[in-house]
């Protein structure tokens, strides 16, 4: 289900992430490719749902030829199972049980990382899902709430299941975005499990992904932050298993950042949507020391839409091309 390459490379997937990791973002990813599979950021699946309503933003062919997981949250396992059949009936080629949102207003309501303090409760909520379709079923979940008190209990639950893998994202939800991902948790899932499980968390460079994939022995690698501060991560992982250096082309970036902007929301406001290339070009401009330093004149710049906020950053991206050459 996760197959290699010709050459040997994992299977590579495109992260979800709430926010910047949009359908804008997916699609222009999806230009520059790469990745063998996305994962739709999460749907939230509330106490009194209508699921049928709530399934139809949730398009199978968004990225074309490139499968698109859908990615459910929620702990009702009776509107769960019913949005996996939903999303189904939509096209989607897998469905992904989120036990992995550190957000306080996701938690609070008993989904996302908040499964993880009950196996139990993760396995009778995953076990529904993946009852209810026919299609694969899987779990990204963090290594704990709190602590990893109950981390094996975890995984073991998911494992018990019936989900296809587990991708593992080794940070609580306390820890949120913030100390190292502890790459020896994914190791000891890897260890303890028979399904495969995903590799994901602070993969921002090809060394990285070499680096995690020799720890590990994980059986694929998910990417999200890694992604958007290098877009051509995918290709540069890709081209090392294929024993040759990839290039990126300052062409290619700008187009992607063009698609970027065309794929906008019609009806957002240019502030919003100004804002939105802002985050994104954060990212970005910490992908080298040259575009760092000028990284806050262009998050500070107070120019009106973002095809303006483009033409402003272009120069900075072509003369940090010519600096690499």
């Amino acid at each position: 289900m996760l197959p290699k390459d010709p050459n040997g490379c994992p299977y590579l997937q495109l992260a979800p992430m709430e926010g910047v990791g949009d359908a804008c973002f997916r699609k222009a990813m999806a230009s520059i490719g790469g990745f063998d599979e996305a994962v739709r950021d999460f749907l939230r699946v509330p106490m009194h749902a209508h699921v049928e309503s709530l399934s139809r933003v949730y398009q199978a062919d968004e990225l074309g030829s490139i499968p698109l997981a859908a990615q459910i949250m929620g702990s009702h396992t009776e509107h769960m199972a019913a949005m996996a059949q939903q999303l189904v009936k939509r096209g989607a080629p897998r469905i992904d049980v989120n036990c992995g949102c550190p957000s306080n207003t996701v938690t609070g309501k008993g989904a996302g990382s908040s499964l993880l303090k009950d196996p139990s409760f993760l396995y009778e909520v995953a076990k529904a899902v993946v009852q209810a379709v026919s299609i694969p079923v899987t779990v990204k979940m963090r290594s704990g709430y709190e602590d990893i008190s109950l981390f094996k209990e975890n995984l073991l639950a998911a494992q018990e299941s019936g989900v296809r893998y587990i991708t593992l994202h080794p940070r609580t939800k306390v820890d949120g975005y913030g100390p190292p991902a502890r790459w020896d948790l994914i190791a000891e899932a890897k260890a303890l499990l028979k399904i495969p499980v995903v590799g994901n968390g602070d993969i921002l460079t090809v060394q990285n992904a070499l680096e995690v994939l020799r720890i590990t022995r994980c059986d694929a690698l998910m990417i999200g932050r890694g992604s958007i501060i290098n877009p051509f991560l995918f290709h540069q992982i890709r081209a090392h298993f294929a024993g040759r250096t990839f290039v990126p082309r300052v062409e290619d970036l700008l187009s992607y950042l063009g698609l970027y902007v065309k794929s906008m929301a019609s009806d957002a406001t240019a502030k919003i949507r100004v804002g939105k290339l802002k985050q994104l070009l954060g990212f970005i401009f910490k992908g080298s020391e040259q575009l760092l330093a000028v990284r806050q004149q262009i998050l500070a710049s107070a120019l009106g839409t973002p095809e303006e906020l483009l033409d402003f950053a272009t120069p900075y991206l072509l003369s940090n091309s010519v600096q690499r050459k």
